[in-house]
């Protein structure tokens, strides 16, 4: 598996550095048969698991044509020893290529009122950074937005396919909190916040 992460970040021009940590034995496959697979419907599935709340983010970097971003809400943690994140990103996103050929991203926590950024990233193909302040993340120079709860600065460590995602795994190299702000939410298609 480390070895296919490291393929696929060859081919996009990424720095591929030495291997910090040892490889997983490959899983034993099977293939699944028919009567194996549940009949659910990708309408249906959307909907159940639109029930689970998650936090919202806009994962950046920067690359030799400038800065790109994409919003996400499939973003945790994944290990505090080592440090490390994971967020899953569409095969046919255009953003992610660029932030494979940089090998480094911040991941920006949105706030409660910051709703309206995370329209603008959600878009495909506009200049998402139009009107969007930010500065350079302390370890990977990635851009950190303005205004946001949290942010977590990374380089990638691995990535795996996950049907029609892919699924990227980062190491921390720094992060930060804003301990007074409240995190934008995302529950059924629609934005929300606490209620404190």
């Amino acid at each position: 598996m480390a070895a296919t992460a490291v393929r696929y970040l060859r081919s996009v021009g990424a720095p591929v550095g030495v291997e910090r940590y040892e490889a997983l034995p490959p899983p034993v496959l099977r293939a699944v048969a028919e009567d194996e697979r549940p009949p659910v419907a990708a309408g249906e599935f959307r909907r159940v698991l639109g029930h689970f709340a998650s936090g919202v983010t806009v994962v950046t970097a920067v690359d030799e044509d400038g800065p790109a971003g994409f919003a996400c809400q499939s973003f945790a943690s994944l290990s505090l020893e080592p440090p490390l994140v994971v967020f899953m990103v569409g095969r046919a996103s255009t953003t992610w290529p660029r932030i494979a050929r940089a090998g480094r991203f911040c991941v920006n926590v949105l706030g409660e009122e910051q709703d309206g950024l995370c329209r603008g990233f959600a878009v495909s193909g506009a200049d998402k950074f139009a009107r969007v302040t930010h500065r350079p993340a302390p370890a990977t120079g990635s851009p950190l937005l303005d205004g946001v709860v949290a942010w977590i600065d990374c380089t990638v460590q691995a990535v795996h396919t996950g049907g029609d995602h892919l699924i990227v795994v980062g190491h921390v190299e720094a992060l930060g909190a804003e301990e007074d702000r409240v995190p934008l939410l995302f529950h059924r298609g629609r934005f929300g916040r606490f209620d404190v």
